[in-house]
């Protein structure tokens, strides 16, 4: 996918400078070609991944003079082709063949409604002349990143933090709020927030219009219905068959929407496996790469046991890499710096050096994110299936901290439990009588986009490597939500996915135990990787932020592997990673 940057200035005298400053902070995501637009008080960047229609006529900012619209636009409209033929028969005309033509034409065509007619992973902007308007939108589950500061005199927008701050001129006061919940939620903060009080992210499925009077509208084009247990499909065999058509569908056209190869990544788990599985018939000769470490005394440094049954299964066009474990450590500044916000999740740097290795062969990649949080594959949620219809009973199972720890652990009279009251809102407003049914809804829709999805997409598309998610795909999802959340958690979870890939899986890879990314460098926290993180969190900086209650993280220091979560993260590790992006990302003044 692509890059994008912007800034609207509301005085219209004014000149916009250095705006290739934005510019150059996006330049990873999209090394093929950069443009950008500039007239007076108004400017759209653009760095692009050249995958469809791979001549210059797809360049960006793209612009139609006739109607004077410009589009700087990140992602893929899988639908592109379909959507075109209708175009041309309502009389428009194309001087491309890729998608970002028509996204343009839809718009033209359906105004801000083209978002409803999309199908496919996107973040663009579009500046309507005629109308004076800038049209800003995301995506249904958020996979394309867009980031924006709103102000009194100007308004600024990127695919990720760093573009925004960049000039310096943006004050990135922190949000306690935010914090709270960055600390509850595994690094997560719900958009339209982030940690910063100045900076914002697009809803996943809304739309913004700002216009010359410096009014932003916001609107959602796009939610997740929410049916009585009556109204569930109960039939495995039914749901088995709905999901199996959704799921191959999803697939194949994510694979057809390329002029390019598209590979797998091939964990050896279900997910990436049933990709392949369903993949193979209509694309025999698939694309699929594996990364592992070294194995160390106490910990296997991979799962090729499980991928090369894959490979062999169905004879793909494989290639492994084996990563030293010793030069992890190393690589954990720049992979922070390529995070668009603060992340604990310790697989990141082996999603960054797969990424960096993969992105040498391909440029596309399918990848198994969302499949968990759609289909209830993870080990929390048959925990939680056993409680009552309460919010405080998810938080139990889910929450990084209670409320009294985060008074111990950061340097806020916190008066009140920010998180808790988030989700009892959110989950008061779901009307089902189903705990699992509210917590598969509000994974889907909030928490899968910034942890996972954000995750893989920041760590691909530091090296200009796409990442498309079929399980995310909205009518897969749509379809997944019509099935009775109990007969998900069946057989330990993702029981739908497991009866489809039955008799066409290595009974191995349906029956094996949930597994993350194998991390022998970071398992545990000892020996070098113990110095790393004690050397930041003693660090004058991490002093002088004066986010930590030091006598906390004193303790967390004394024992560095005992202190977990509820899903059984690093707690210690998790103060080291959010402080170790500030330092490589925030400039002290």
């Amino acid at each position: 996918m692509c890059g994008i940057v912007g800034e609207y200035f509301f005085d219209k005298n004014y000149k916009i400078n250095n705006f290739d400053l934005l510019l150059n902070k996006i330049k990873s995501r999209g090394p093929d070609y950069s443009g950008f637009f500039v007239k007076n008080n108004l400017a759209l960047g653009h760095s692009r991944l050249s995958i469809i229609d791979l001549s210059s006529a797809s360049n960006q900012p793209y612009q139609d003079n006739e109607a004077q619209l410009i589009l700087v636009y990140n992602g893929c409209i899988y639908n592109y082709k379909k959507l075109r033929e209708i175009l041309e028969k309502n009389g428009h005309t194309f001087r491309t063949t890729g998608d970002t033509e028509v996204v343009l034409t839809s718009y033209k065509e359906w105004g801000y409604d083209c978002l409803k007619k999309f199908e496919g992973d996107f973040a663009f902007a579009i500046w309507d002349n005629k109308k004076r308007k800038l049209f800003l939108a995301r995506d249904r589950f958020g996979v394309k990143p867009l980031y924006y500061h709103h102000s009194k005199n100007f308004f600024r927008f990127g695919s990720n933090i760093q573009s925004l701050i960049v000039k310096e001129d943006i004050n990135l006061e922190l949000d306690h709020k935010s914090l709270h919940l960055h600390f509850s939620l595994h690094s997560v903060v719900p958009a339209p927030k982030t940690i910063f009080k100045n900076i914002n992210k697009i809803k996943p499925g809304h739309y913004m219009v700002l216009g010359d009077n410096n009014k932003l509208v916001i609107e959602q084009y796009w939610k997740l219905n929410i049916l009585e247990q009556d109204q569930y499909i109960s039939d495995e065999i039914e749901a088995k068959n709905l999901i199996k058509d959704s799921l191959v569908e999803a697939i194949e056209k994510r694979i057809d929407a390329s002029d390019i190869d598209v590979g797998v990544l091939l964990s050896g788990g279900l997910d990436s496996s049933l990709i392949v599985a369903l993949a193979i018939k209509k694309f025999p000769k698939l694309k699929t790469y594996s990364i592992g470490f070294d194995d160390d005394k106490k910990e296997k440094g991979s799962e090729f046991f499980y991928s090369d049954q894959v490979v062999n299964h169905f004879k793909t066009d494989h290639k492994k890499f084996i990563v030293d474990n010793n030069s992890v450590l190393s690589r954990l500044p720049e992979t922070f710096k390529s995070m668009s916000e603060p992340m604990v999740a310790q697989d990141a740097v082996a999603f960054y050096m797969l990424s960096e290795i993969v992105s040498k062969e391909v440029k596309v990649v399918l990848s198994g994110q969302g499949a968990d949080e759609g289909f209830g594959g993870y080990f929390w949620y048959q925990k939680i299936k056993t409680e009552q219809n309460n919010y405080a009973n998810f938080l139990k199972h889910y929450a990084d901290r209670d409320h009294d720890e985060m008074i111990e652990f950061l340097n806020y009279k916190y008066t009140e439990n920010y998180t808790s009251r988030m989700i009892k809102k959110i989950f008061d407003k779901n009307k089902s009588k189903n705990l699992i049914s509210k917590v598969l809804n509000y994974d889907i829709t909030n928490l899968v986009v910034d942890d996972p999805v954000k995750r893989v997409d920041n760590m691909t598309m530091a090296w200009g490597l796409e990442a498309r998610v079929p399980f995310l795909d909205h009518q897969l999802i749509e379809a997944s939500t019509k099935i009775d959340p109990n007969i998900h958690l069946l057989r330990n979870g993702k029981n739908i996915l497991k009866k489809i890939s039955d008799n066409i899986l290595p009974e191995d890879i349906i029956s094996r135990k949930k597994g993350y990314f194998p991390m022998p460098a970071l398992k545990y926290i000892r020996g070098e990787y113990y110095d790393f993180v004690y050397d930041i969190l003693t660090s004058s900086e991490c002093f002088n932020r004066n986010i930590y209650n030091m006598d906390y993280i004193k303790k967390l220091l004394k024992k560095p592997n005992e202190y977990t979560t509820a899903i059984d993260g690093n707690k210690l590790w998790h103060a080291a990673a959010t402080e170790l992006w500030f330092q490589q990302n925030i400039t002290e003044k």
